[in-house]
């Protein structure tokens, strides 16, 4: 369990046998387990906690995520404010001194309402995240940027023909890489790629034939506007130390 190994593994033949052979025992099966052990391991973790976190200030972190059958989750992580030592929950109200989130409208709404009951409790949104927020402001207010990003992806997406065009026209240049908006900076760093080599992404553009896609003959619209370049340095001089920034932040 401390591994996050769901118990349903347990019903996987391969799995139990070869416990069995490493460990000698028998292998309960999940609903034994369920009945008889996992109420009293809980019991068992939360009194640890609970002694660790005694008589300590501490720290509140929560995030949300979805589990398995689609279901939002709040996970929720609680630490000693000490140096070097962490633990997982707690807690009396007057030892919540720091609680830390993303910037995530849900979760400010969350840290107001905790803050009725822990009354010294300070709130500390994610330094990254909301760099994270600029640039896809900078991505919306640029959207003729986004819009050649989208197109380039969406032309060549799923057309090895066109892929290997692409190779043929710039062996030394790798793929135009696809921003995800969930992973924080790509946006910035497509459009750097877009910005350093856009004369080459023309040349290949205007080499397909508009009539085969209706993708290809956006792309060859948008590629062509005046603007885009002037547009595309921009971002590139003003805004790339988001990227740098963001992934700093998150080293740390």
């Amino acid at each position: 369990m401390s591994a996050n190994i769901s118990l349903n593994k347990l019903s996987n033949e391969s799995f139990c046998n070869f416990l069995k052979m490493y460990t000698g025992k028998y292998v309960p099966t999940e609903a034994s387990l369920r009945l008889g052990y996992i109420n009293d391991i809980f019991e068992e973790t939360m009194d640890e906690i609970k002694f660790e976190l005694s008589g300590k200030t501490i720290w509140v972190s929560i995030d949300e995520t979805t589990d398995i059958e689609g279901r939002f989750v709040a996970n929720v992580i609680v630490g000693t404010i000490e140096v070097d030592c962490s633990g997982l929950i707690g807690v009396q109200q007057e030892i919540v001194l720091l609680f830390t989130s993303d910037t995530a409208h849900y979760m400010v709404k969350a840290a107001n309402s905790l803050k009725a009951l822990y009354f010294k409790m300070v709130h500390i949104k994610c330094t990254a995240h909301g760099l994270h927020k600029i640039a896809e402001e900078i991505r919306v207010k640029l959207s003729a940027v986004d819009k050649v990003i989208s197109i380039f992806k969406k032309t060549f997406q799923k057309a090895p023909n066109l892929v290997q065009i692409f190779k043929n026209e710039a062996s030394n240049l790798n793929f135009p890489p696809e921003p995800l908006i969930t992973r924080w900076s790509t946006w910035i760093n497509a459009s750097n790629y877009y910005c350093e080599n856009l004369g080459i992404m023309r040349k290949i553009i205007e080499k397909l034939d508009a009539d085969d896609a209706i993708s290809i003959k956006e792309a060859q619209k948008y590629l062509s506007k005046d603007g885009i370049k002037r547009n595309l340095t921009y971002i590139k001089s003003n805004f790339s130390i988001l990227t740098v920034s963001i992934t700093k932040v998150q080293e740390k």
